[in-house]
């Protein structure tokens, strides 16, 4: 049962850190400030469909991460 837990949450964290790379930039620092403004006037700070499926699939994975995490924690203890 442990072992099994430890390859899902291995499974999972390779996925959970796939999903974080292939995620759009938020336009932080300068250049993000600068022209940033211009996104928000103009409609630019809606997310498109694959950024807001992306990022719900990130909470999802995260919190199952956490949830396995802690059941390791606790058969293993």
């Amino acid at each position: 049962m442990v072992t099994f837990l430890m390859i899902l949450e291995a499974i999972i964290c390779i996925a959970l850190i796939a999903v974080v790379v292939l995620q759009s930039g938020k336009g932080g620092g300068l250049a993000g400030s600068i022209g940033g403004g211009a996104d928000s006037v103009l409609g630019g700070g809606q997310k498109k469909g694959l950024d807001a499926a992306l990022s719900k699939i990130t909470m999802f994975l995260g919190g199952l991460f956490a949830i396995i995490t802690l059941i390791l924690v606790k058969l293993m203890s």
